[in-house]
């Protein structure tokens, strides 16, 4: 899969990656920190609208277990 070009879809990405290697989720505010950690460049405000639309634009892959808590399906 070659590597996304647009700055949401390298957040997207991104976030993805950050569940996959914490296979008990991660809370909104830890996905919010890690993602802005890896690359300060990225707009506060547009990280967190990626974030808000996980679930919504991934619902193949990601679920919230719990209030702020996303998951990957895959480690439900």
């Amino acid at each position: 899969m070659s590597e996304p070009t647009t700055i949401t879809g390298r957040i997207n990405a991104e976030a993805l990656a950050l569940l996959d290697r914490n296979p008990a989720g991660l809370r909104w505010s830890e996905l919010i920190a890690q993602l802005e950690a890896t690359d300060p460049s990225w707009h506060p405000k547009t990280v967190n609208g990626c974030v808000w639309k996980l679930v919504e634009n991934f619902p193949d892959q990601v679920y919230k277990p719990a209030k702020g808590l996303f998951q990957l399906l895959k480690y439900r």
